[in-house]
């Protein structure tokens, strides 16, 4: 028992979305509007709780936690919203906006690159003072196209 209580674990949740984007100025036809069903894999790192009759004991946190975290501060606004750059032409912003609910308009070109770390930063700012630490994300932006972030990394 006493070895369990200082070895480190790794645990992956996976989310699925459907986002839309369009990528400003680019030279393929990534320029147009277009929607993935995006998957994201959070891997979080810790030392199970060894605390008999605790509730969670045997866990570094409840899967249904790590899920409400993510709903939170990524599903929640990208799920079926339409991301476009700060610097997409204002006047065709103001259209969509008309028409269309959910549109976030974001500081950065949406790439799957830049998306998974403005993801990150959103989730480490839940998780700043936890007793896990955020190690990687993965995110698929197709079947065979993805990026992602590691800790180790960007030390």
């Amino acid at each position: 028992m006493s070895s369990l209580a200082s070895e480190k674990v790794r645990v992956t949740k996976k989310f699925t979305f459907d986002m839309a984007h369009a990528l400003l100025g680019h030279d393929g036809p990534c320029k147009n509007i277009h929607g993935h069903s995006y998957s994201l894999y959070v891997t979080l790192r810790g030392v199970p709780r060894h605390q008999d009759h605790h509730p969670k004991d045997g866990m570094i946190i409840d899967f249904s936690e790590l899920k409400s975290i993510i709903n939170q501060t990524v599903i929640n606004i990208y799920d079926h919203a339409l991301v476009l750059s700060k610097n997409s032409d204002m006047e065709l912003l103001g259209a969509i906006k008309k028409q269309y609910d959910k549109i976030v308009i974001v500081p950065f070109q949406p790439s799957c690159e830049n998306l998974i770390i403005e993801i990150k930063n959103k989730i480490k700012t839940v998780l700043n003072n936890s007793e896990f630490e955020l190690i990687s994300l993965r995110l698929d932006e197709t079947a065979t196209s993805y990026a992602e972030w590691f800790s180790s990394d960007n030390r």
